[in-house]
């Protein structure tokens, strides 16, 4: 018995149980049609979630710099979404394929680094236990409605889903020590 967090293709099975398939060993090599389509779907929902931005896949004040001779931000080849914050709150610079783009200036030139939050997206296996179980059930309950449109499994799935969702905001509260005062809208009251 592995006493591991739950992986991609525990991800999967549990899947394909939830239409009633046999598990597989392995997706690359099996030809089963319906792993291949699970591991599809898992991957899109896990970039659904994540894209959201959470503690575990924010990376914050993380400095972009320049490049030269252009003056370029290249960013990550997962960047999900990027923010400026801190001395850099006030461009207003968006994600445009793999650099930044000052939309205020019209370019893609930048005379300086940028400090930003990064969402990243992160494989599977790198997620913290809450965040793949929430992703699994989500993820086995859309493969079912696509598959079977069983309308009573769908009701047990929801419920599995709601359950799986509490507990990772839950996971979320607890490890990203924030308050309530670290909301931008209470921050605006409080610097009143």
């Amino acid at each position: 018995m592995n006493l591991i967090p739950t992986t991609e293709l525990e991800a999967i099975n549990l899947m394909l149980f939830g239409i009633g398939e046999s598990p597989v060993n392995s997706v690359e090599e099996n030809g089963v049609v319906d792993a291949v389509v699970a591991r599809q779907l898992l991957h899109s929902t896990s970039r659904e979630v994540q894209e959201r931005g959470w503690h575990w896949n924010t990376l914050e004040g993380l400095v972009l710099p320049t490049t030269l001779p252009f003056g370029h931000i290249p960013l990550p080849d997962n960047t999900l979404k990027v923010d400026t914050v801190g001395p850099d709150e006030g461009l207003n610079v968006i994600q445009r394929g793999k650099r930044l783009f000052d939309k205020s200036a019209n370019t893609y030139e930048f005379k300086k680094s940028v400090t930003v939050d990064l969402v990243e997206f992160l494989p599977y296996d790198e997620l913290p236990q809450a965040a793949r179980t929430f992703i699994a059930i989500s993820a086995m309950r859309k493969f079912q409605q696509s598959r079977v449109g069983s309308e009573t499994l769908s009701t047990f799935h929801q419920r599995d889903e709601l359950k799986a969702w509490a507990a990772l905001i839950e996971a979320e509260a607890e490890t990203s020590d924030r308050t309530v005062f670290d909301h931008w809208s209470v921050a605006r009251v409080l610097a009143r």
